[in-house]
């Protein structure tokens, strides 16, 4: 039986240093291209991946006559580093394999994907950076980090910094998936589904608001119950995802701070006012962990910025795709940004 070939490509980093001290051993970092990248190197957009998302999940706002138009434009969609694709607990050797993963940062991401389109391309510039939920954070560090590189930013549904409460959501998704005895510390032979599903069903009283489920719009995706919606969508969905690659991207989303380096030394005002970059801000108007209230806080402080959030009862995954208004607003608010 032949081997399907990958639908990625892989950039080969070496040894790389970590912020917290430690090193990623022949680290690798996972992407997927768009489009062609024109002569003078001016098109290039960065689409990194959200939480426990891989490349693929990122095609919803990628298309001919939508505003990331691959005829117009190089788009580049990295991995997250712990998503399964790129290095992760999951796909590492020992000794740094597993439990043993080194805590790896947003910076420590885009740091590494700095290189990749540096080294790989020879791009120095970029025409936007853009992302949803962890990708918007990674955007919003793109901007902060390389000020006079980034010509335009679009943060979906994420923040330039975690606040405390997102902080302490993902503790209790946190700490349903490693109470299954099964987990071992990260040492599990075999996957704690107890915990998996555990998190998935905390997860889906967080990713959605409450008029969705009022108003059964799960019934829209063919689910007849909210106990079907449970199991089939959302427990099918973290089944799919290793516990291990699950825990280190909490870990990377929790320390999420643009101002967390030796460039802002934790002033995140300063960070913020840094970002030279027209930016476009669009929370899910009814986003229950990246509520609009955060971005409008950061709003405030960028010098290019402009707030709009997505007229959307899906709660979070108001930018995730799947509600088809939703898409068209952002490609709309994107084309809009594209042409300034």
């Amino acid at each position: 039986m032949s081997v399907p070939a990958p639908d990625h490509d892989v950039f080969a980093a070496g040894d790389v240093v970590l912020q917290c001290g430690l090193t990623l051993r022949d680290a690798k970092l996972a992407y997927k291209c768009h489009g062609t990248l024109n002569r003078e190197r001016s098109n290039a957009i960065v689409f990194p991946t959200r939480y426990s998302g891989r490349h693929g999940d990122n095609e919803y706002l990628i298309g001919e006559g939508m505003a990331l138009d691959p005829k117009k434009y190089f788009i580049i969609v990295p991995n997250l580093l712990g998503n399964g694709v790129s290095s992760s607990p999951s796909n590492t050797p020992p000794p740094f394999d597993r439990a043993r993963f080194p805590n790896v940062t947003i910076h420590d991401n885009v740091m590494l994907q700095r290189r990749l389109l540096v080294e790989k391309f020879g791009v120095d510039r970029l025409a936007l950076a853009i992302g949803w939920s962890m990708g918007a954070q990674q955007a919003y560090h793109w901007a902060a980090l390389f000020p006079d590189r980034v010509e335009r930013l679009a943060a979906i549904g994420g923040s330039a910094r975690t606040s405390h409460h997102n902080f302490v959501f993902l503790e209790g998704v946190k700490a349903a998936l490693t109470a299954d005895a099964a987990w071992n510390g990260g040492w599990y032979e075999k996957p704690p589904t107890v915990g998996l599903r555990a998190m998935a069903r905390v997860w889906a009283g967080w990713g959605l608001s409450q008029a969705f489920y009022r108003q059964e719009l799960y019934k829209t995706m063919g689910y007849a119950s909210v106990e079907d919606f449970l199991v089939g969508w959302w427990e099918g969905l973290f089944l799919q995802r290793d516990a291990n690659n699950l825990l280190a991207l909490i870990w990377t989303w929790q320390h999420g701070d643009i101002s967390a380096n030796g460039t802002y030394n934790g002033d995140f005002g300063k960070a913020l006012g840094a970002i030279e970059a027209k930016a476009l801000v669009m929370p899910g108007s009814t986003d229950l962990y990246f509520p609009p209230e955060d971005n409008e806080y950061e709003v405030a402080r960028m010098k290019h910025a402009t707030l709009r959030p997505i007229p959307s009862i899906w709660g979070h995954y108001a930018g995730g795709g799947r509600d088809k208004e939703a898409v068209k607003f952002m490609d709309d608010r994107l084309k809009e940004l594209l042409a300034s």
